[in-house]
C-alpha cells in the first residue's frame, strides 16, 4: 500500500526532528509520473526511491510544503490550502496533548484555565499525528506517542483520525 509506505516515511522523518515541532503539510505524487514528466528529479531522489518507482507503478514521493499560508489554527490552514490536479494526494503532521474522556469531563471552560489544566494533568499524552489521505479516497493515519517514542510503537491503520482525514481531504476536493 504505497499511501501507508509514504505517511510511515513521513512521520518518521518528522520524528527524527524531535518533539514540539509545527505543522508540516506534504504534496504527494505519483514517482513514476513525476519522472516521466521531469526527468531531472531522478538525481534529487535516492536509488531506493528510484528502484521502488521501478517496481510499483504507484509508489508516492512525498514534497514538503514551505511557505505555508498564516492561520490562527489548523482548522484555517487547511481551508487555505488547495493543490493542482498534479497531487495526487496530501498529507500533514501535528502534534497534540490528550486527555482520557473522564479528565476532559472535567476541564475548565475558560481557554487559560483549560490549557493550564490540560499541561499539568497527570494522564495527559502528548501525540504526533500523522495523516496522508488520497484523490481516489483512501486514506493512512500513524500516532506516535511521546511516551513510547519508538518507530516500533507507532499506531497505524485506515481511519484513526476521521475528523483530521477529512479536513485534508477538503484540501483535494474542487
Amino acid at each position: 500500500m504505497s499511501l501507508a509506505d509514504a505517511v510511515r516515511e513521513i512521520e518518521r522523518h518528522v520524528a527524527s526532528g524531535g518533539w514540539d515541532a509545527p505543522v508540516r503539510v506534504f504534496a504527494l505524487v505519483g514517482t513514476a509520473r513525476a519522472l516521466e514528466s521531469s526527468p531531472e528529479l531522478a538525481g534529487q531522489l535516492t536509488e531506493q526511491v528510484l528502484a521502488a518507482a521501478q517496481e510499483d507503478p504507484t509508489h508516492l514521493t512525498s514534497i514538503e510544503q514551505e511557505g505555508l499560508p498564516s492561520a490562527d489554527d489548523l482548522e484555517h490552514l487547511l481551508g487555505e490550502l488547495a493543490w493542482p490536479e498534479s497531487v495526487d494526494g496530501a498529507a500533514i503532521t501535528v502534534e497534540r496533548v490528550i486527555l482520557p474522556p473522564a479528565a476532559e469531563e472535567a476541564m475548565p471552560a475558560g481557554q487559560d484555565e483549560a490549557l493550564a489544566y490540560l499541561m499539568a494533568h497527570p494522564d495527559r499524552q502528548d501525540v504526533r499525528i500523522a495523516v496522508g489521505a488520497l484523490r481516489t479516497g483512501e486514506s493512512w493515519s500513524a500516532i506516535r506517542t511521546r511516551k513510547h517514542d519508538d518507530a516500533d510503537a507507532v499506531a497505524m491503520g485506515q481511519n484513526l483520525v476521521p475528523g483530521l482525514l477529512e479536513a485534508l481531504r477538503g484540501t483535494l476536493a474542487g
